[in-house]
C-alpha cells in the first residue's frame, strides 16, 4: 500500500483531504483509498498539524486503518486544550463483546486464515448467550444482542456486509483499542464480567 502512495508527486499531496477524512472518523485503506494514498506520505504534516489541536493520528499500515485520538493529559499543551474527542462509555454487554470479538480475532489471526473475519448474526449471538443470564424469552434475548451490535457497528468494531443477510465483518481497528497486554488477562476480566452477570454496570 505504501508503495502506491509514494507514486504521488509532492505537489499532487492533498492535506486537507486527510484531515477532513480523520476528523471524520476512521480511515480504511480498503474502502477510503484516495485518502489513504495521501494519508502515507503526509504522516508527519498531519501529526504537526493535528497536534495543535491536542489531538495525535494513529496509523497501522498493516492493518490499513488510521485515526485520530486525544493526547494523553501529560502530552497535552499545559492541559489548557479542550477534549475533542471525547471518552465514551461503554455499557457492560457492549464492553463484554467486544472483549469476545477481540479474542476472536486473535485466534483467526493465529490460524493463517484468510485476512477478513466474518462472523454471522448467529455466530455472534451463540458466542454471547453462554455469557449472559438464562433467559426464557429467547427472542428477547437475541433481540437485546442485536441491539447491542448494532451499538458495535455505530463504533465502528464491526462492518455489516453488503449482499449477505446477517453477517458481519470484524474490523481490525479493534487492535487498537484492545491491546495484547489486556487480551493476555482476559480470562481474568472475563470472570469479573461473570460476577457482575445481569447488573449492566457502565464501564469506560
Amino acid at each position: 500500500m505504501s508503495s502506491v502512495s509514494t507514486s504521488l508527486r509532492r505537489d499532487e499531496l492533498d492535506l486537507p483531504l486527510v484531515i477532513t477524512h480523520l476528523v471524520k472518523g476512521v480511515i480504511y485503506a480498503d474502502s477510503h483509498e484516495k485518502a489513504w494514498r495521501h494519508l502515507l506520505p503526509l504522516q508527519a504534516q498531519v501529526r504537526d498539524y493535528v497536534g495543535v489541536m491536542g489531538l495525535t493520528v494513529v496509523v497501522d499500515e498493516a492493518e490499513g486503518y488510521a485515526f485520530l485520538r486525544s493526547k494523553p493529559d501529560d502530552e497535552a499543551d499545559d492541559g489548557q486544550l479542550p477534549r475533542l474527542i471525547p471518552r465514551r462509555a461503554l455499557s457492560f454487554h457492549v464492553s463484554l463483546i467486544l472483549a469476545l470479538l477481540r479474542k476472536k480475532l486473535a485466534e483467526f489471526d493465529a490460524s493463517g486464515a484468510e485476512t477478513r473475519l466474518i462472523l454471522t448474526r448467529d455466530q455472534l449471538v451463540e458466542m454471547v448467550r453462554m455469557f449472559l443470564p438464562e433467559s426464557s424469552n429467547e427472542a428477547r434475548l437475541v433481540d437485546q444482542i442485536d441491539t447491542q451490535l448494532t451499538k458495535i457497528v455505530e463504533l465502528g468494531f464491526l462492518r455489516r456486509i453488503t449482499g449477505q443477510e446477517a453477517a458481519y465483518e470484524v474490523r481490525r481497528i479493534l487492535k487498537a483499542f484492545v491491546d495484547g497486554q489486556w487480551l493476555a488477562e482476559f480470562d481474568q476480566r472475563l470472570a469479573e464480567y461473570a460476577a457482575q452477570l445481569g447488573g449492566g454496570e457502565e464501564e469506560d
